[in-house]
């Protein structure tokens, strides 16, 4: 960029930001509207973003690929009108794409001939190819049998369509025509962005405008620099969670660990202790580009120490975070630093673990005053043939779970990482797909217990109506989520075809065409949050609330809560006070660590395979 004033009008600064959020906001109604694959019209499981000339995310309302890797194989001064650049290469995405069901549209916003900015997209296309549906094999080995992988590529020239690469594309998928509709909703979306940024420019002119850019970006910095950095003692602190499979082999411990030092000015993460590359699909290349796109995730998590809840949300993220953010990635081939072609279909796994790595880093440094852990994403479909028609299809859905409990409050149920996400509705999918949805609901007792509860996942009983293959990529089947401060962990995910039938079967989470006949059910239960304090100190109230509700079981009330009931004169449930102050009496004295990693990591870890970091400053 040109030099820029150090500091533009204040009023112009909010016109802008309020504007780029409002453009940003309009790409994405736009491509809602226009796709045509559930998993993007119906689930939103896709995000844009907008970028200054150098490649700096701007806005601040959620996460976004990059266009790191566009700018280096393609010049900027070498660009043209109506140009759209289109890739998906894990490893050539420098970070900003994890899996290549991610196909990512960049378009270059121009202003008097020159590149002043891009607008970006980014969705969770259904198919495009590889070697089972939905592309997500989870006993892949190599990313090779992932899909098709497309490197930055120039999709439109000055406008002109590449149409050898455009017809490549869509016969390496299953799903061509709905893969087509979203590609050509999301360039539409983005061009339309492109448009209105290029009019912000021409009425406030170029210098006005980029310095605005560099207003947005050093505010977020001094933002946390100010209000985040003093709540965190200065210090060096450590700690470990794990990934419990990889889908080649049966369950072990996979470490991710955090070294993090914290100083006045910033925070290094040092993510050195790593476990080495997995031969299974849970891999991330996370350290390209100095661990940009992490940061950027991490920051979210830091959020959490604002204060206030209006606050939180008040703290955009934006490129700028990265100069508060440092993070030193393994030299050697890990999970965090794999080499290609290891395959990395399954890389949620890993981004969630590392931000819930670094809430339980956060939680040693101020004495728990942290959210407990969440893992709300796992994907789980059917394919086969319609028996109607014969033709081939394909029902792919995102299903969150429950967040953790804060020290101020309950977590939320039912929630998605992907921001604005919804699932599936019942009506679309039992018309379309040969299903019927028997029950979708809350899963009881899935919140872990704690004086804070942590928030429900799902319960969906899907039966279907025709022999078909299930499949699953999930995490968090065996480790639950992590209580704080006393909590107890969350419930784990379940996939479990006639459930209470006398041919139940329990499904790990990572599945590739488990065969399904028809008239089965597959009852999917999304992981619950963990607790968040001593659930004996919940109020007896709230757990009666709970109970009526069906969140809770009476018997986790009694067990977990040490809350016992009785019936009153009109034959509704109350709580027994005395008996539950006797209750609660009897383990006045027990010792409550600061997390709980449930029972699943006992089942795991088996004679201490792998020594549990202390979560203790060092040094």
């Amino acid at each position: 960029m040109k030099a820029a004033p150090s500091q533009p009008d204040p009023v112009l600064l909010q016109i802008v930001d309020g504007a780029l959020a409002s453009i940003e906001t309009e790409v994405e109604s736009a491509i809602e509207r226009t796709a045509r694959s559930p998993m993007i019209r119906d689930q939103h499981d896709f995000r844009a973003g907008i970028h200054d000339r150098d490649g700096r995310k701007l806005t601040g309302r959620s996460y976004s690929a990059m266009v790191s890797p566009i700018i280096r194989d393609f010049p900027v001064d070498q660009m043209h009108r109506g140009d759209v650049f289109l890739h998906n290469d894990v490893y050539l995405s420098e970070g900003g794409i994890g899996h290549l069901p991610d196909l990512c549209s960049t378009v270059p916003v121009f202003f008097e001939s020159e590149v002043v900015a891009f607008v970006q997209a980014f969705g969770h296309h259904d198919d495009i190819g590889g070697m089972v549906p939905g592309s997500m094999p989870a006993n892949a080995t190599s990313i090779f049998q992932e899909g098709l992988m497309i490197p930055p590529i120039r999709l439109y020239d000055a406008g002109v369509r590449n149409e050898a690469a455009y017809a490549i594309i869509f016969r390496n998928s299953r799903l061509p025509h709905s893969l087509q509709g979203d590609i050509d909703g999301e360039i539409a979306a983005c061009r339309m962005g492109a448009d209105r940024i290029s009019e912000l420019f021409a009425r406030y002119g170029r210098e006005a405008i980029y310095s605005c850019f560099e207003a947005t970006l050093r505010t977020c910095a001094d933002n946390f620099r100010r209000e985040i950095l003093p709540r965190i003692p200065d210090g060096e602190y450590v700690w470990e969670d794990y990934i419990e499979q990889h889908g080649v082999a049966g369950a072990e411990l996979h470490p991710l660990r955090i070294r993090m030092e914290k100083r006045v000015d910033g925070i290094t993460l040092d993510l050195r202790g790593c476990a080495p590359q997995s031969k299974g699909p849970i891999n991330w290349p996370g350290n390209y580009c100095e661990g940009r796109f992490l940061k950027k995730w991490i920051a979210v998590a830091l959020r959490n120490l604002a204060g206030a809840p209006e606050r939180m949300a008040e703290l955009d993220i934006n490129e700028g975070i990265c100069d508060v953010l440092e993070i030193v990635f393994p030299e050697e081939p890990t999970i965090v630093s794999p080499r290609f072609p290891a395959p990395t279909n399954a890389r949620s796994f890993t981004i969630l673990r590392l931000i819930g790595v670094f809430l339980g880093v956060l939680a040693q440094a101020v004495n728990g005053k942290v959210p407990a852990d969440q893992e709300t994403i796992r994907y789980w479909g059917l394919h086969g043939f319609d028996s109607r028609d014969d033709t081939f299809f394909l029902l792919r859905e995102v299903l969150g779970g429950g967040s953790g409990g804060r020290y101020y409050a309950d977590g939320s149920d039912c929630i998605h990482i992907v921001p604005d996400s919804k699932n599936l509705p019942v009506e679309f999918a039992e018309t379309r797909f040969p299903i019927v949805v028997e029950r979708l609901g809350l899963a009881q007792d899935s919140g872990g217990p704690g004086a804070h509860r942590g928030g429900l996942g799902y319960q969906k009983d899907i039966r279907v109506l025709q022999d078909v293959d299930f499949i699953s990529t999930a995490d968090r089947s065996i480790l639950g989520c992590y209580g704080v401060a006393g909590g107890r962990a969350g419930a784990p995910y379940r996939a479990i075809v006639n459930p209470g039938g006398s041919n139940e079967v329990r499904l790990p989470g990572m599945v590739d065409n488990q065969p399904l006949q028809a008239g089965d059910v597959i009852r999917l239960e999304t992981t619950g949050g963990g607790g968040w304090g001593d659930p004996y100190q919940r109020d007896p109230a709230l757990v009666l609330k709970d109970v009526v509700q069906g969140k809770v079981s009476m018997e986790s009330a009694n067990r977990d809560y040490g809350v016992l009931f009785a019936e009153s004169s009109d034959g509704d449930l109350i709580v027994d006070n005395q008996s539950t102050r006797e209750r609660r009496a009897e383990r006045r004295d027990h010792q409550l660590g600061l997390i709980d990693r449930g029972e699943g990591y006992e089942i795991l870890s088996g004679a201490s395979r792998l020594r549990p970091a202390t979560g203790r400053p060092a040094g």
